[in-house]
């Protein structure tokens, strides 16, 4: 059980890691050029904070794996963070309906961790 947590944490590091990398990956030092000053502030905070969530929900999961399992409040911070999952793998097929097999790779990423958060919560 605290396998899988611990896996459910660093799951969520690599989505810091990934996103922290969003500036060089997608040339957002020019891309974000062509937005507005709103949308362009928006769009880094949004990445910053969304690093932020990762980041918290990864340390959650190292520091109190026990309580996540057998409190209600753990249980619905799994069920929560499984439907944060769920959401944005729903998300790929609304926003980029391309067929592009990196989109593929990603939505099936976002489905592991929809699966894993929701794991723990049957091995108890």
């Amino acid at each position: 059980m605290k396998t899988l947590l611990y896996l459910c944490g660093f799951y969520n590091l690599a989505f810091a890691l990934f996103h922290f990398g969003f500036w060089k990956l997608f040339q957002w030092n020019k891309e974000l050029n062509n937005l507005s000053f709103a949308n362009k502030g928006i769009m880094q905070i949004l990445n910053i904070q969304i690093c932020y969530y990762f980041i918290f929900t990864a340390i959650i999961c190292f520091v109190f794996p026990t309580e996540l399992v057998t409190t209600k409040l753990g249980n619905l911070f799994l069920i929560g963070s499984s439907l944060f999952w769920l959401i944005r793998t729903i998300q790929q097929f609304i926003f980029f309906r391309i067929n592009n097999s990196k989109i593929h790779l990603l939505t099936v990423i976002f489905m592991v961790g929809t699966i894993l958060f929701l794991l723990p919560l049957f091995y108890k």
